[in-house]
Parts: C-alpha cells; structure tokens; sequence
C-alpha cells in the first residue's frame, strides 16, 4: 500500500550506520525529511547525499531530522557516510521491509529501487511525497516545504 499526503508515517525500525539500534517512535515531535534512495556510492546517490549533507544546517534551523534509508549494509552505510562526512542519520534497510511500508516503487523498468522523499510534521503525519528520479529536486522539494510548516 503506497503512503499518501496526509496519512500518518508507518512504525519501523532499524539498525543506523553507526550499528545503534533505530526506532521511528523516538524521534517523532519534530519534523522528519525521510529520503529513500537506490544504492551508496552511486553518482545520482553521492550527489544526492551531498546536497542533504551541504544543506543540513537549514534543515536543522528548520527543526528537521533528515533520514537516509537503502537497502544497502551496514558496512556500506558507514563508509559511505565517512567518505563524505554526512552528518545525518543513515538506515539499513537491508530486507525492504520499511521501503514495503511506505509503499515506495522501483524505477527503470523495476529493477532499480526508488528515489522517494517523504516530509512528515511533528505529529508524524506526511506533508509531501516527492517521488522523482532526479537526486537534485528533492533537497529543494523538502526545503520548500518545510518552511510552510
């Protein structure tokens, strides 16, 4: 079942690069920017890490949280986030479960997963749903969003 626009965000959890323990419900009471995407060290990937990695403190101005989530390992997620410095969460999402829960499609015929950003409000309830294959809109898409709410 795909999410939509005003529907609350799904409970999961999850294991974060840094091998803690990650669940939804703790964080919760700020606004959340949760950004699916294909695969680390990728370039539309990179790209797209960097941007929420350059733009970071205006999410954190803004009270955000920002949540990476791939299926890739734990092992991977750690030197992708040491390799560019990223500063925010990234999640393994190693069997699909969570990527299953928002409902988020695969692109190029199937084959490839989806590059999905979700903003979520306070009380966990989604604000937008920005689902494109470009990595350099959705920076701009949750930005924009976020200083309406």
């Amino acid at each position: 079942m795909e999410l939509q626009v005003g529907n609350k965000i799904p409970h999961f959890i999850s294991i974060d690069a840094n091998a803690k323990p990650f669940d939804i419900k703790y964080f919760l009471g700020k606004p959340l920017v949760i950004y699916f995407y294909p695969k680390d060290d990728t370039p539309g990937c990179t790209i797209q890490a960097c941007s929420f990695r350059d733009n970071y403190e205006e999410f954190k101005n803004l009270g955000a949280e920002v949540i990476g989530i791939s299926s890739d390992s734990l092992k991977s997620h750690q030197k992708f986030a040491s390799r560019y410095k990223l500063p925010f969460i990234l999640l393994s999402d190693f069997d699909k479960k969570i990527r299953k829960l928002f409902g988020v499609p695969n692109d190029f015929l199937g084959l490839i997963p989806g590059r999905a950003t979700y903003v979520v409000d306070k009380k966990g309830i989604i604000q937008l749903i920005f689902d494109n294959s470009s990595s350099k809109i959705h920076i701009q898409k949750a930005l924009e969003i976020l200083k309406r709410m």
